[in-house]
């Protein structure tokens, strides 16, 4: 892809700081924690797996957070359910974000429980006018107890509404203006939806606002031929690296995590990704593509 160039039109000013770039911390990969051997730019931790008090998790994130910044990435808030997140819920997040003083915290735009049962899958919304004062009533209620604003994260989906009145795009863009958080773009996410739901991903990109967009995921998926399935198994595919290097030049420089959640590689395998990322963003973004890492 071309190096931007001072001719070039300049893209809008990204939505918060720069970490550079990262990797989700999993189980395998915690010693490295401990030992001080994390030698990437930043990290994102699943929340849930922190709550509980002490032990090795909070003794690993507890090191972590001394060596580089530190996200905390959700995965049952369900902010799109038709009850508030739960007040226990919240009252865990809160008092971890409060112990981690994260770089910020982020989950899905989706809905997940429904009196009393809670489901493990991230189901997509209705993307409807009721559904976006639903959930930027939902949002403001979760950063008035947090204190601050939170990230939400595209979902992949597998079918969709007939009640949806607006494309994801636009839904996802009113829900952040509105409730005035901010946006996780997952690329890997977009890629997978595009193919199920027959949109072109770049035009994904292109209606969202850049102002909101403070961070990306990059990760894996099956492709099964009649519908591509969100896997995060594997190295990040050639159509997801893409999908990035034009989500640079239409963002500038947002903050990327490389998430692989299944059958979890060895360190230098997660890292080479993460160096992979690191090299595409500075040659689009030249030295703003990268932050300086101690020798």
């Amino acid at each position: 892809m071309p190096r931007l160039t001072n001719l070039e039109p300049k893209p809008p000013p990204s939505a918060g700081p720069f970490l550079g770039h990262g990797v989700g911390l999993r189980v395998p990969h915690y010693s490295r924690a401990l030992d001080g051997t994390l030698d990437v730019d930043w990290i994102e931790v699943i929340s849930e797996n922190f709550f509980g008090p002490g032990g090795r998790p909070r003794a690993v994130l507890e090191r972590a957070r001394r060596q580089m910044p530190v996200v905390l990435h959700g995965v049952s808030m369900g902010i799109g359910s038709p009850n508030e997140p739960s007040p226990s819920y919240l009252d865990r997040l809160d008092e971890l974000a409060r112990w981690v003083e994260p770089a910020w915290i982020s989950d899905h735009l989706s809905w997940s429980h429904l009196g009393g049962q809670h489901s493990h899958d991230l189901l997509p919304l209705p993307y409807t006018e009721e559904a976006i004062d639903h959930v930027v009533q939902n949002v403001q209620h979760v950063q008035d107890r947090l204190g601050r604003q939170i990230l939400l994260e595209n979902v992949s989906s597998y079918v969709g509404y007939h009640a949806s009145t607006m494309p994801e795009w636009e839904f996802l863009a009113e829900v952040a203006r509105r409730a005035d958080c901010f946006l996780l773009l997952d690329l890997n996410n977009i890629v997978v939806s595009g193919k199920n739901h027959d949109f072109q991903p770049e035009a994904y990109l292109a209606a969202i606002p850049g102002d909101r967009v403070r961070q990306f995921h990059l990760a894996n998926h099956d492709d099964r031929g009649a519908y591509k399935f969100d896997n995060h198994r594997g190295a990040v595919p050639k159509e997801v690296w893409a999908l990035f290097e034009a989500a640079l030049r239409r963002f500038g420089p947002v903050s990327s995590l490389v998430e692989w959640d299944e059958d979890v590689p060895d360190w230098d395998t997660l890292r080479q990704e993460q160096r992979i990322a690191e090299g595409l963003a500075k040659s689009v973004l030249g030295r703003a593509g990268r932050v300086s890492r101690p020798a």
